[in-house]
């Protein structure tokens, strides 16, 4: 005859209670902190008012002609896609364009050297309007989004990737971009579906 093998009951093992249990004195301590501050922070709660030119996601004051502040990286691949930057700019909005180009990315333009020469060429052309940055530094990309984030009457031309990402941020600015040989627009309500 065999001997029948006697199975183990499942979990037979002694419980513990975690360290984060809410029935251990220091966590009640904590829970009531935490309720306190809750309700203090809860009675004044303020929100951003939106400006009234946004009909929702779209910026209504974004109207011919189009203010387009223009970053290094566009720049660089306008003249290496060989790109026209008035016309082909104009043949995306299907409106007149003002190129504007900051101090700080023309600082950051000098900054590349010889690479970008012709980059550099094309932005000190005196046909595109020029701003002067009052702030320290000369980090274009600040400077682009804090001057789209206090004025929305702008379209940022860019093909960097993590200003983009910035950017959608902001609601009602749009973005646009050198994409297959020619600019691409995104979040502008009138633009032409290609």
């Amino acid at each position: 005859m065999s001997r029948v093998k006697k199975t183990r009951k499942f979990a037979a093992v002694k419980r513990v209670i975690g360290q984060r249990d809410a029935r251990l004195k220091k966590n009640q301590n904590k829970g009531e902190i935490e309720a306190k501050r809750k309700s203090k922070s809860g009675e004044v709660i303020r929100e951003i008012p939106l400006q009234s030119s946004l009909f929702f996601q779209y910026n209504t004051a974004l109207i011919p002609p189009y203010n387009v502040l223009i970053d290094t990286n566009f720049l660089s691949h306008t003249v290496q896609n060989k790109l026209e930057l008035l016309s082909t700019m104009m043949d995306c909005l299907y409106a007149k364009c003002i190129p504007i180009i900051t101090s700080c990315v023309m600082a950051e333009l000098e900054k590349l050297g010889q690479k970008y020469r012709i980059a550099l060429r094309i932005a000190r052309d005196e046909r595109w309007e020029r701003f002067q940055c009052s702030h320290k530094g000369v980090y274009a990309d600040d400077c682009l989004v804090d001057r789209v984030q206090k004025h929305k009457i702008y379209i940022v031309a860019t093909n960097d990737r993590d200003l983009k990402r910035r950017i959608r941020k902001i609601p009602g600015v749009p973005i646009m971009s050198v994409a297959k040989g020619k600019y691409v627009i995104e979040r502008l309500p009138d633009a032409p579906e290609k």
